[in-house]
């Protein structure tokens, strides 16, 4: 339960990462806003697609994966991107962990 926490709290902060970049990388304003959002917006959509509980399409195990890998490994890249490289290689390892431990807890019950 408390991992299931902590995968919707890494789930929320890629989210954020992905929109923070998307910012940065429009140079801020309307552009960066605009990008932002989008960024946002196109993980969100990928995600309540085909990763998340109740996901509208059902992918095998491996293609949820691969979707959890785009956007998961998108914010750690984005927050490379960013300049935050230690950071990174953290959130990186954070996301691999938490991935790795719901989805063997998800597999057993």
């Amino acid at each position: 339960m408390a991992n299931e926490a902590l995968a919707f709290l890494v789930e929320l902060a890629a989210l954020a990462i992905l929109a923070w970049w998307g910012y940065r990388a429009g140079g801020g304003g309307v552009a960066g806003v605009l990008l932002g959002a989008g960024c946002l917006a196109f993980a969100v959509a990928l995600w309540g697609l085909f990763a998340a509980p109740k996901a509208r399409f059902s992918l095998p195990p491996a293609g949820v994966l691969a979707v959890k890998a785009l956007v998961l490994g998108g914010s750690a890249a984005a927050l490379y991107a960013l300049g935050h490289h230690a950071a990174a290689g953290a959130w990186a390892a954070v996301v691999t962990a938490n991935t790795a431990a719901a989805e063997t807890f998800r597999r057993r019950a």
